[in-house]
């Protein structure tokens, strides 16, 4: 049987990208985003194995409706979600506003912990009757430290990897197969309003891959690409009085 497979954040960037990988290896899909327009045409293509569910992540009540439904009526059940809803708006420290750091938290963190209260009292249940369960959240390689122009951003996506860390701690012994993803930069629509130098950028479909295959594995977190996600794991253990120093000289004459 298919397996299948609820994906947020799916009408653009790496949730589109997942969207079409999976349907691609035959997966069935339940796709939400705000707006599902640009997945019509894989619809199309995919009339029997997409479903498209309009979702705003933020509406803890939509949430909950859209999961129950996908586990109580929805056959076969879902035996993985990946939540991958988010954004990004770049914000210099002399223009730093409250109201952007609320507006990504909203959606980064909130909306995806609307996502995780639905699913986890059913995936749990699910796995401890037998069935394969597993939840990936997409949080970011720059929620690893402090960077530039994105306080905002690395602040919820650092706030959703101690998250899922934590949840993965608590529920180690369980079935359920808890999974954390930290991508570097990945060319999407996002990315394309940058205006620095990204190292080692990469596509939607190359990330796609990536966590596909990392899903497929056994490491609890799925970072990539390698040089990158390398280079900020050490640079996460770098102590302050080195680390702000270093970056700030590396990155200033991109600011």
């Amino acid at each position: 049987m298919k397996s299948t497979i609820w994906i947020t954040g799916a009408s653009r960037g790496i949730g589109l990208a997942l969207t079409e990988y999976y349907l691609q290896q035959g997966h069935n899909v339940v796709a939400s985003a705000r707006d599902c327009r640009s997945l019509e045409p894989l619809q199309q293509q995919f009339a029997a194995q997409l479903q498209l569910q309009p979702l705003d992540i933020t509406d803890a009540k939509a949430v909950q409706r859209l999961v129950v439904t996908l586990f109580d009526h929805h056959s076969p059940q879902p035996v993985l979600a990946i939540l991958n809803a988010g954004t990004h708006q770049a914000e210099k420290a002399g223009n730093f506003r409250s109201d952007t750091v609320r507006n990504l938290v909203e959606l980064n963190l909130l909306g995806t912990c609307n996502c995780i209260e639905a699913l986890l009292p059913l995936m749990r249940t699910a796995a401890h009757q037998g069935s394969q369960q597993q939840l990936a959240v997409v949080a970011s390689l720059a929620g690893y430290r402090g960077l530039p122009e994105a306080a905002a951003y690395g602040a919820s996506k650092a706030a959703l990897i101690n998250l899922v860390e934590s949840l993965a701690v608590e529920l180690y012994q369980e079935p359920l197969d808890i999974r954390l993803i930290n991508p570097g930069f990945v060319k999407t629509p996002l990315t394309e309003l940058n205006d620095f130098p990204m190292p080692d950028l990469i596509s939607a479909r190359q990330a796609a891959e990536k966590i596909a295959a990392g899903l497929a594995g056994s490491a609890f977190e799925i970072r990539f690409p390698w040089r990158f996600a390398t280079l900020m794991a050490l640079l996460r253990q770098l102590h302050a009085r080195l680390y702000l120093p270093l970056i700030h000289r590396a990155t200033r004459r991109n600011r």
